[in-house]
């Protein structure tokens, strides 16, 4: 059913909470786990003007090598794992990499780096609302009391 599954990751431990169940789904399937990062910084603010200039400067970025380390990693378990690097807004890029590459499930965490613990990530929103692909949404933050009277007020409504 699933050969190809998505896993979006931003290098927090946040967003490597999914990979345990990636990992069981993968080998339950059989399925090529792609990993991806989606720099939301312009590539010219990398400070490189030629191609491999700033292929060079992408290479030198931690979740860049973060992402080579996961899918080594994913490897050693004999599990089919690469890893991919993109510029540009995360949400439209996860969506469109994942049409592009004809993926038959996005895994994602509901939450990644410097998320507000009571939304659901702005990241996470956008690629379970708009994309044509299959979305497997993967809660990372345990539950959390509410610390205010006002805020205990609204879940009892």
């Amino acid at each position: 059913m699933f050969n190809k599954i998505l896993v979006p990751l931003d290098g927090s431990d946040l967003a490597g909470k999914v990979l345990p169940k990636a990992e069981d789904l993968a080998k339950s399937f059989k399925a090529q786990l792609v990993l991806l990062a989606v720099g939301s910084a312009a590539v010219g603010e990398i400070g490189e003007s030629s191609p491999e200039a700033r292929t060079e400067a992408v290479a030198r970025l931690p979740v860049v090598k973060y992402l080579q380390e996961t899918a080594a990693a994913l490897r050693a378990k004999n599990l089919a794992a690469t890893w991919d690097y993109k510029q540009g807004n995360p949400a439209p890029e996860i969506i469109a990499y994942a049409v592009g590459h004809r993926m038959n499930l996005i895994i994602l965490g509901s939450h990644g780096a410097g998320e507000v613990a009571w939304l659901l990530g702005s990241v996470a929103h956008r690629v379970v609302s708009h994309s044509p692909v299959p979305v497997l949404l993967i809660r990372v933050l345990g539950p959390k009391l509410p610390e205010h009277k006002d805020e205990l007020d609204y879940f009892s409504m």
